[in-house]
Formats: structure tokens, sequence, C-alpha cells
């Protein structure tokens, strides 16, 4: 398991996040609150910009489009960090 840096645009601070734990439980640890719902990347209500790093999922295909995987968005509650990353709200 490997520790990156995680950062929400706007925040202060950044946010230490393992690569066997969602974004979104990073934040939630760290006290910052980002909006969620299903949890399992189908809803969507978590949605963010991935502006810096690379991020993978442990489900096959997430529930983005291929368009929105190319600009770059990415789904918090189930995308881990494979780098350190910084996110912005959708």
């Amino acid at each position: 398991m490997k520790t990156f840096r995680m950062r929400v645009d706007g925040q202060a601070t950044d946010v230490e996040a393992d690569s066997e734990t969602s974004l979104f439980a990073a934040m939630t640890r760290a006290g910052i609150a980002w909006p969620v719902s299903c949890r399992n990347g189908t809803c969507r209500t978590c949605m963010a910009r991935l502006l810096q790093g690379q991020v993978r999922y442990d489900i096959p295909w997430p529930g983005l489009s291929p368009e929105e995987k190319t600009e770059g968005y990415c789904l918090p509650c189930v995308a881990r960090p494979t780098a350190d990353v910084v996110i912005a709200r959708a």
C-alpha cells in the first residue's frame, strides 16, 4: 500500500490518501464534506474533475461515459489514487 497526497481545489491543506482507500473516504477522514449517495460508482453524485494525477477503479466501468473519462472526470467514491492528485467539484 502506498500513500499519496490529495488536494481538493480551494482547500488550504493536503490530505493523505492511500492506494487502497477511495478518495471520498480520505476526504471524510480529513473532515472535508463532499456530496455522495450510492458509494458504488453509479449515481454520479460525487463526480469530480481530476485536475492532476491518476486514479484507478476496482470496478470494471464506473458510471462515467468515455468522453467524461477523457475530459478528466472521476468518481471519488470508488476512485483510488495511483499518484498524488488534485480534484475539483464538477
